[in-house]
């Protein structure tokens, strides 16, 4: 988006700078504990250890409880861990806060950093000003992100009498007026409607081609697949695993598909093959197999083939299938393991 004025600056005056050759965000061994009155201490997060490579959509991922909340907002220093280490772009998390807040955005989403008694253009202007921009200069950026996001008509408006969708555009806004090099949005595109959603994505694909990291939590598993070059997996606290969305099926190497168009009678013949898990129909009028693996695949293949199936191709597990069945196992050894 088109930066006005010295957008780069911050809390201490615009003399943060980011460490060069650093990740945007790295961590090892990441812990925290909830202390109670009562009983043990509950471990939020345990042995955590990311990476995020600076100009990378990363996704987070990870049910309610997961630890993605506590991990964000220990990123955004507003939590201590109880041990390990953690760096933004290459400032230490524990030393050196105050030289990470100014380079990042923070987009929590919900009610939390708006005031709805005030107007959209009176929120930017006050966020402008926290972050050391000059009257002149957040005025001129608190309008350029107003029409970019959409907001310019309804910039007079008070907060209160938007919708949920606008809210969470200005939310975006609010996160990139100090002109952040890291992002953390969580569940940006939360509760919005789908076509609210897609141009948050979008919004969210421009920042990142402009060079800044984005690093997003989400529920959405489809987004992530869309949005993501990465995404880490979290369950009980813990990393189940980091990868390229494409990629993660290696993960799960034990179930592969083929995907083919044909008729029932065959179709139940297919069914009744060695190593096959399943025969499902899918919204575009094909059928799904799920194989136990390759060897099976090759069976799979010649079998259709050979009786005139001309429609046919292999597939990997997509996101949401990895997702659950990593997280299913990740739950069964911490149950097991009890």
């Amino acid at each position: 988006m088109t930066d006005s004025g010295n957008g780069s600056g911050g809390g201490d005056g615009g003399g943060t700078r980011p460490r060069d050759g650093e990740p945007a965000v790295e961590t090892s061994g990441l812990r925290r504990e909830y202390r109670t009155r009562r009983g043990p201490a509950v471990v939020a997060l345990d042995d955590v250890s990311v990476t995020v490579e600076r100009g990378e959509v990363h996704g987070l991922l990870g049910p309610n409880g997961a630890g993605k909340s506590t991990l964000m907002k220990i990123l955004s220093t507003v939590l201590l861990p109880t041990s390990g280490t953690g760096r933004v772009l290459g400032h230490d998390l524990t030393t050196e806060h105050r030289l990470i807040r100014p380079l990042l955005g923070i987009v929590f989403g919900g009610e939390r950093g708006l005031y709805p008694r005030l107007t959209a253009r009176q929120n930017l202007r006050y966020w402008a000003a926290l972050y050391g921009l000059t009257s002149r200069d957040g005025a001129a950026r608190t309008d350029v992100l107003l029409d970019e996001l959409g907001l310019a008509e309804r910039a007079d408006d008070r907060v209160e009498t938007f919708s949920v969708g606008m809210r969470q555009r200005l939310h975006l806004a609010r996160g990139i007026i100090g002109d952040p090099r890291v992002l953390l949005l969580d569940e940006p595109t939360s509760g919005l409607d789908p076509l609210a959603a897609r141009q948050l994505r979008e919004l969210i694909r421009r920042l990142a081609g402009e060079g800044r990291t984005v690093l997003l939590a989400t529920h959405d598993l489809a987004e992530a697949e869309v949005l993501c070059d990465r995404v880490t997996m979290i369950n009980h606290g813990r990393v189940v695993a980091a990868e390229a969305p494409k990629t993660l099926a290696r993960l799960v190497p034990h179930q592969e598909r083929v995907r083919i168009r044909a008729e029932k009678p065959l179709l139940t013949l297919v069914r009744a093959l060695p190593g096959i898990l399943g025969v499902e129909p899918a919204d575009d009028g094909t059928t799904v197999v799920t194989v136990d693996g390759k060897e099976t695949v090759g069976r799979v293949l010649a079998f259709v083939v050979e009786r005139g199936v001309t429609e046919v191709r292999t597939e990997l597990p997509g996101l949401e299938e990895v997702y659950l069945r990593l997280v299913h196992r990740n739950e069964t050894r911490s149950v097991v393991n009890r």
